[in-house]
Parts: C-alpha cells; sequence; structure tokens
C-alpha cells in the first residue's frame, strides 16, 4: 500500500495505519477504505452542484431558490448568503454550513440553492 493511500481524506493526517480491510487515522478517529478512497477521487470535485448543475465551493456566496421554513421563521426565495462552507460528510442530508441573514447558522441543501 502506498503511502498516499495513508493520508486520511479527513484530516490530511499522514499516520493512518491499517486495521484488516479498513484505514484509521490516530488523529482524528475517521476510517475509510482505500478503495472507496481511490473511487471518490475522481468525482470528489463536482459532488458539491448547486440546483443549476454548477459546482459550489467553500466561501462561494449562494442565493435560495425557493421558500424554506425554518422553525417559526421563512428564509424568503432571493436571499443571498454568504462565505458558504461545504460538509464533508452531510448532516441530514444536508451538505452546506452557513449563516443566514436574520436567522442565523443553520444548514442547507445543494438542491435548494444556486450560485450567486
Amino acid at each position: 500500500m502506498s503511502t498516499e493511500e495513508n493520508i486520511c481524506p479527513q484530516c490530511s493526517s499522514p499516520y493512518a495505519y491499517s486495521d484488516g480491510h479498513l484505514l484509521i487515522c490516530p488523529e482524528c478517529g475517521h476510517e475509510w477504505s482505500p478503495e472507496a478512497v481511490s473511487s471518490e477521487s475522481s468525482c470528489d470535485s463536482a459532488q458539491f452542484v448547486d440546483a443549476h448543475g454548477t459546482v459550489l465551493e467553500n466561501g462561494d456566496t449562494v442565493t435560495v431558490v425557493k421558500d424554506l421554513k425554518a422553525g417559526k421563521d421563512t428564509i424568503k426565495s432571493g436571499t443571498k448568503v454568504k462565505g458558504i462552507r461545504l460538509l464533508d460528510e452531510p448532516v441530514n442530508g444536508h451538505d452546506i454550513s452557513c449563516k443566514v441573514p436574520g436567522i442565523g447558522s443553520m444548514y442547507l441543501k445543494c438542491s435548494v440553492v444556486k450560485k450567486a
């Protein structure tokens, strides 16, 4: 196994070790299969696309494309959200962590935003 395969995809630690069929990172505790990483790396950049198919990146500004209920509040269509952060591991199907003006910190799905 090459040393490049032993680099943690979560935290980039070079100290990952093999435990049977999985690699384990002692720094962050992430476990992964070396085969899964090699198959994911070819399509990793296209993982986050907005409602119109445009690739999203960390720090982008996006616009909400439809009204969203957020507790008692509603995020109106057309609301701009600056400085998004794309999540490595989705939270309940949500791929974006951001701060929505007037609402606060929350998670959004790529399918309800478009790149501004």
